[in-house]
Order: structure tokens, then sequence, then C-alpha cells
């Protein structure tokens, strides 16, 4: 059963990104109109803007929280070359903002020359590490040395990919098993470039990161990955979104303990979904790594879960436009969901785009119903055209909830939709 309910976002432009923090009671977007939106939400379920403020000069690609270990925390990067650490303050001596809290920036990183891609904290038992990379295909990882001075980031390790980098996961597990690790995904349009993701893992000897493996068979612009959280498993899965959805296992392969090397993989397909049919743009787990979510330019979000022969299946489809998805058989699919009639309003009024669709100057030649096919762009167009549809992110604690977006030309609404039973035969 989904609930779906549906806010304004009011943001300007197009949406790049949203991120739950780790409870799930708060939320930030970023968009092209260079600001960040915290929402929060209400011990009656409905979200609030407390807060907007402009954070770079540019399109913001990504936001992201940090534990709540470290306070209340945002990083941001953008176009501008830069990314930014934010943090709220509660309270301040003067009465009348007594109580009031606002969000000032820490600092500004500024080391990239193109422009950064994606911003990502370290798992929390890796103290508190921030990770960016550029179009440039370098990545940055930063140490704050003091968590109580947020101004004070020091440059810890600087790895060349060698490829143009679009999106980075690290992977969660915690065991001293595991070496701290992360994957890199590159969109780089060379067609000579094969391997487009590249793992990378920490070596205690030589106190640096080196390429453990790269997954030669992705050879397709990547434009999102992420690691499954781990649970106690031996081997590491890790999802990537291309032009279609991909699980890759990773299994260790014991190294001789004269070895000093980073671990090598042998590298299995566990799955490979072509349903979206168009490029994927999102994926995201639940916390407990059964249920992975994909959004792609087909106007859906789709929901994948494994049966017990270890089997993937789509188990949901989430359409944005009010109308049941049907399935390749032509009967309705169990899972589907159908939004509010104020959507269907606001879609039909305002005649809307699917969610990261280009918004240029001339709205009259490009603007789409949402749910229809969107038209494919140049390849030379700007990473500000891209068409990002319907983004979303599993909620790391209320695993059973996500959120999609949805784009009506200047106005924004984002849809909420809550899962609240999943199963599989």
């Amino acid at each position: 059963m989904f609930v779906a309910r549906s806010i304004t976002a009011d943001h300007k432009d197009l949406i790049h990104d949203v991120s739950y923090d780790f409870h799930g009671r708060r939320m930030a977007t970023c968009s092209s109109d260079q600001s960040v939106k915290v929402w929060d939400k209400s011990e009656n379920g409905d979200w609030h803007c407390t807060a907007s403020w402009k954070t770079h000069s540019g399109s913001v690609w990504r936001v992201t929280w940090a534990h709540p270990e470290f306070g209340q925390v945002l990083a941001s990067c953008s176009f501008d070359r830069t990314a930014a650490v934010w943090e709220e303050i509660v309270g301040e001596s003067n009465d009348k903002q007594r109580g009031l809290s606002h969000w000032i920036k820490r600092t500004t990183l500024v080391d990239s020359r193109t422009s950064v891609t994606d911003v990502k904290f370290a798992p929390k038992h890796m103290g508190l590490m921030l990770t960016t990379c550029s179009a440039d295909g370098v990545v940055r990882i930063y140490e704050a040395p003091d968590v109580m001075n947020l101004s004070q980031w020091s440059l810890q390790h600087e790895i060349s990919c060698k490829l143009s980098c679009s999106c980075l996961s690290w992977n969660p597990s915690s065991s001293r098993v595991h070496p701290s690790m992360f994957a890199v995904g590159s969109d780089d349009i060379n067609v000579t470039c094969s391997g487009k993701v590249q793992i990378y893992e920490y070596n205690e000897n030589t106190r640096k990161y080196a390429k453990a493996e790269t997954l030669m068979t992705v050879t397709d612009a990547v434009h999102d990955i992420a690691f499954a959280p781990n649970l106690g498993r031996s081997f590491h899965i890790l999802a990537i979104a291309t032009k279609d959805v991909r699980l890759f296992k990773l299994v260790p392969i014991r190294k001789e303990s004269t070895s000093t090397g980073p671990t090598k993989f042998e590298v299995q397909i566990v799955a490979q979904f072509d349903n979206h049919n168009s490029q994927v743009w999102r994926v995201s787990w639940n916390i407990t790594s059964t249920l992975l979510a994909s959004s792609g330019d087909d106007g859906c979000v789709r929901l994948w879960k494994a049966n017990y022969m270890d089997n993937w299946k789509c188990t949901g489809i989430l359409k944005g436009d009010g109308s049941p998805l049907t399935g390749s058989s032509g009967q309705p699919t169990a899972m589907s969901t159908v939004l509010g009639s104020s959507i269907q309003t606001s879609q039909n009024a305002l005649n809307g785009i699917s969610a990261g669709s280009v918004l240029p100057k001339d709205t009259s030649t490009h603007s789409q119903v949402l749910g229809s096919n969107p038209q494919p762009l140049d390849q030379k167009t700007t990473h500000d055209h891209l068409s990002h549809c319907l983004m979303y992110l599993m909620c790391p604690i209320l695993f059973n909830e996500m959120i999609s977006l949805h784009v009506f030309k200047s106005s924004v609404i984002v849809c909420l939709y809550k899962v609240t039973c999943l199963s599989i035969a």
C-alpha cells in the first residue's frame, strides 16, 4: 500500500537532489536556482520549509546530511567549482533571536578547478570526513580534525580517477574485516573509455587509497551508484544507474598474509534490469538492503526486491501522472499508486514536465506532460540541461518511506510516497 502526499517546494528552477537526515524528520533540497531549502516534518506529518538560502553562484547539484552525532550539518556542491559546509545554529545572545535557528556557512572548499558533481560524508565510524568528486576526474577527501570547529578542514587525500566523475558512494560497512572503501562513477562521453565504475580501498600500510577494482562491463555513462548496507555479509553489493539498473556482487578474494596491495574482488553481476527503457538517474537502498528503488526518464520509480531464491523482481511501480501503471501482461501492477486529484489538477493547469527535465528559457517548445517520454538531448548539452527525472531518496531510518519529485515549470511539487507493505513471491 502506498500513501502519497505533496508539498510545493517553491524552488525557482530545477531541483537536482533531495536528502533525508538520519532520522527522517528533516530533508534538504537543492536547485539550479542556487539555493538550498531545509524542511521539517511536524507532528501531524506535514512538511514545512524552515530555512532557505542562496548557497552557491551556480547550479547546486547535490546536498547531503552529516550524521547527527556531529550536529545539524549539511554539505552542498555546485557548478561553481566549490563545495560548502553549513551548520545550523540555535539561539543567539540577542533576545529577539533567542530560540530561533539559522544556517551559517562554516567553510568553502575551493580546490576543484571544474564543477563539483557529488559530495558525500564518510560513514560515521571514520569520523567527520567529507568526500567530493569533480568533472576533472579528481576525488578529494577532507577531514575536520575538530568537530567543534567546522571552519577548519584539511585535505587528506587527492585521487585522480582519469575519467570525469559524476557520482560516488561510500561502503557503509563498519566491520574491521572490510577496509574503508568507496566507488566512483563516470559519465565520460569518450567512447574509447571502458570501465566507468572504479572501486578504491584504503591501505593501512601506505595510508593511501588505491584502486582495487574496475567494473569493465560498465561502459555507458553512470549517473548514480549506491553501496548496499552490509549487515554482516562477507561480500558487498553495488547498485549502478546507467542506461539500465545493474547490481554487482563484490566478493573479496583472500589475500596472502604478506600481501600489501589492495584487496582483489571476484565481480559477479547479480541482476540487470532494463524495465525503464530509458536512462536511469538514481538508485537508493533501504536500511536493510532488502529493497532497491530506481528512477528513470520513463517518469517512474521502480522498487526491486529479491525473493527467497535471490532472484530480483520488480515489486512496485510509482507513476507520477495519477494513473495506474500496467505491466507487460496488460494487468495493473499490484503495487502501483495513484496520486491525489490536486497533483492531476496542477499538471493539467501547468502542462508539467517530468522532474529533472530541462527547463530552457523558451518552455513553450520543450515542456512535456508528466509521464511522457522525454525528448533526447544533444550530447553537447551542458549538465544544466540533463534530464534527471523523478529523483528520490530512501530515508535511512524510516526505510519504508521515500521521496520523488515532479517539476511543473517554475513551481515544484515534492511527492512523498510511504510504502507500508511489500512482498514478493
